[in-house]
Order: C-alpha cells, then sequence, then structure tokens
C-alpha cells in the first residue's frame, strides 16, 4: 500500500511539475512571437493553458514603446481570457470561441519628430507595404474589449510635452474577427477613435485589415464636462504644492491663492483651474477642471491629475 501511494504522490508531483513547465514553455514562446510580431518589448506577467477547459489566461500582459520612443508602456493588458476551439487546433486552423481582454491603459505618445508610436510598430510598417495581401487567418467569434483610458504624450512642439487623458471607461462588443491584423487593430484603434484621436497612419492599416474603425471628430462621451476629481491620502501643503509644482511645469501660472487652494493656469491655449480641499475624512480632494475657447476639455485636466498622482506616489 504504501508503495502505490508513492507512486501515486510521484506520478501526481510530475503531472504537475510538467503543467507548469508546460505554461512556462508556452508564456516564453508567446513572449517572443509577440514581441516580433510588434517589433515592440513584450512582457508576460502569468500564463495558464487549460487543455480539458480550452482556455487560455493571461495576465499582466505589456506592450512597451518601440525604438525612437520613451522606455513607458504602450498597452497595458491586465487581462487576457480565451475560449478556444481544440478541434480546430488539429486541423491547423486558429479558431477562438470568446476572447475578453481588459485594456487597462493606453500610452499614446508622440516624439519630437511628429511621429506617433502606434505608427512605428512593426505589424503597422509592414501591413503598409503589403496593402491588401492575405493576413494571418484567425477566427474569433466573440470579442469582449474593455477600454480604460488613454494618456497621451506630445514631444512635438519642443520643450516640455503636453499629456492628455482621456477616460474612455468603455465596454464593446465585437464578431467574427478573421484575421490577427483585425484583432491588433481593434485593440489600439478603437480607444483612439473613442478619444477622437486623428492623423495616425494606424487607420489606414485598420481599413485594410478589414476593421471599421474611423476616426471621428471628437468623443460624445466628453462633451459638456470639463473637470476631473480624485481624493488623495497626503497633506494640503503635499499636494497644493505638488499641484502648483505641474502647473508651473506644464503651462504658465496666471493665479495662486493657497488659502483659497486654488490655482489657475494657461496650458497650451486651455485655461485650467486647481482646487484643492479637504473631506471630512481628512482625505484631500483635487478638483481640476479646463476649457479652451468655451469649451470643455476633459483631457487636458486629466492630464494635469495624472501628473499630480504620479508626483504622489
Amino acid at each position: 500500500m504504501k508503495k502505490i501511494i508513492t507512486v501515486a504522490v510521484i506520478v501526481i508531483v510530475v503531472i504537475f511539475s510538467a503543467g507548469i513547465l508546460k505554461d512556462q514553455i508556452i508564456k516564453s514562446v508567446v513572449t517572443i512571437v509577440a514581441s516580433e510580431v510588434t517589433g515592440a518589448p513584450v512582457h508576460i506577467g502569468g500564463f495558464s493553458l487549460g487543455v480539458f477547459s480550452q482556455s487560455v489566461r493571461i495576465s499582466g500582459f505589456k506592450m512597451y514603446n518601440p525604438k525612437g520612443f520613451s522606455r513607458g508602456i504602450l498597452a497595458d493588458l491586465p487581462k487576457i481570457n480565451v475560449l478556444y476551439d481544440l478541434g480546430a487546433l488539429f486541423k491547423k486552423k486558429i479558431h477562438l470561441v470568446n476572447v475578453e481582454i481588459e485594456l487597462k491603459e493606453m500610452g499614446l505618445e508622440k516624439n519630437k519628430e511628429g511621429k506617433l508610436n502606434v505608427d512605428q510598430l512593426k505589424v503597422v510598417q509592414e501591413a503598409e507595404k503589403q496593402g491588401s495581401k492575405p493576413q494571418l487567418p484567425l477566427q474569433i467569434d466573440v470579442l469582449k474589449l474593455g477600454m480604460g483610458k488613454i494618456v497621451f504624450r506630445d514631444a512635438s512642439s519642443g520643450g516640455e510635452p503636453s499629456i492628455k487623458v482621456y477616460d474612455i471607461n468603455l465596454q464593446k462588443t465585437y464578431k467574427n474577427i478573421t484575421s490577427a491584423q483585425q484583432l491588433a487593430a481593434l485593440i489600439l484603434v478603437e480607444p483612439m477613435k473613442q478619444a477622437g484621436i486623428q492623423g495616425a497612419k494606424i487607420y489606414g492599416v485598420a481599413m485594410l485589415a478589414g476593421a471599421a474603425v474611423l476616426p471621428v471628430a471628437i468623443a460624445a462621451t466628453f462633451v459638456g464636462k470639463d473637470n476631473v476629481e480624485q481624493d488623495f491620502s497626503a497633506s494640503f501643503d503635499n499636494v497644493y504644492g505638488a499641484g502648483l509644482e505641474v502647473l508651473k511645469r506644464m503651462g504658465r501660472v496666471t493665479r495662486e491663492d493657497k488659502a483659497a487652494g486654488v490655482v489657475s493656469a494657461n496650458i497650451n491655449g486651455s485655461q485650467v483651474t486647481l482646487r484643492v480641499k479637504k473631506n471630512p475624512d481628512n482625505k484631500i480632494r483635487v478638483i481640476i477642471s479646463a476649457r479652451k475657447y468655451l469649451l470643455p476639455k476633459p483631457e487636458v485636466a486629466g492630464g494635469v491629475l495624472y501628473e499630480i498622482s504620479n508626483r504622489l506616489k
């Protein structure tokens, strides 16, 4: 009996170890392939492949900027869940029944030469050269894409880069995706379309891939809203000081009133107002509004808040 138990334990340990090794090997392969296809460094935090459940779980997927840009993150995908068709693999086909992707943050960046990081990805460059040549076949029945926010850094005007944050917070569902190019286009282009960002080469690539994602003039989500706010567990002096420092760095301060907790500034033609006040729970609330020619500019206000939050970390 002891011998049988010992053998059983050894078999279980071997199977468990093989399972871990399997996931680690596939994770490494996926990382290498993704980096090669995009032309940008890719990191994967966790990978799990279920053979019997026909599922794949990926956590902490991060794609970084290509050469010529900062070392920041281009796309932060904390969660990717996939249900696949095992039978299709034996027929040398990739059939994904259901895909759920959470895009927490997209780091859009324009360098001093006026080039966008997404336009310099290898997948975009090659798609432009190939035109309408055959694409990598892939069948996805249903894709659920959650989009968080876009942080847009623009250094094309020289000096300190301007920063805008677009809070999209949108869930969309797509059906019948037939190529890897379509999938990449939806993940990268759809958030840009929702934020109203124009002039990117990747839009043309999306059209070639058959993804109906065209730029719009302005995202309707933002109309009428000109402010953002956040609570911080820090002292009033620290929060006010961080806000003042950020506004001085990003633009020209036109008013300082620490007693009232108010700072006004002009950032690239937008009138920005920072208000700092203490809440009943002793947390410090920051409220930032921005307008240009009387039109709301929540992306400018969001950029200021993003920088303040980074300084208070």
